[in-house]
């Protein structure tokens, strides 16, 4: 009987892989059908659209293809000091749209000249070390 049961077994497998060999799938040409077949189903136009808006939306921020640029240390490192006399508190994010720069070389600078919030209401943005605020350098000519 259990040898039997091995046979039936091995003739099943066999069968098995040969079917997995045949090729069943068919090449339909459509003459054309000026593409009928490729419109989305009326139910589905709602879902469609709205992802396609949104992919809108998504491409032009990221552009792969446009590999940013390294700019020269000084010169970035002037920028941002403009871009933080115009406001506190930046993203990262914000501020690689607003150099333009590479997001990994932007952290090394990032991390000499700012303070990295990691909670409160500034949680995530960077803001200048204190030694670098404009406030300070104007008390600090006060004095003189």
């Amino acid at each position: 009987n259990h040898e039997q049961n091995l046979e039936e077994y091995g003739r099943l497998c066999r069968e098995r892989t040969n079917k997995s060999m045949i090729k069943n799938r068919q090449i339909q040409v459509i003459d054309n059908d000026r593409g009928v077949h490729m419109r989305p189903m009326p139910g589905m136009v709602g879902l469609i659209s709205s992802n396609t808006k949104e992919k809108k939306k998504t491409t032009p921020v990221k552009q792969p293809e446009m590999k940013r640029t390294r700019r020269d240390r000084g010169e970035l490192e002037d920028i941002m000091f403009k871009l933080f006399e115009r406001q506190p508190n930046w993203a990262l994010k914000q501020l690689v749209q607003e150099t333009d720069q590479p997001a990994q070389f932007l952290k090394e600078i990032l991390n000499e000249l700012c303070v990295y919030n990691k909670r409160g209401s500034n949680q995530g943005t960077y803001e200048l070390k204190p030694e670098y605020k404009k406030s300070v350098d104007d008390t600090a000519a006060e004095y003189l």
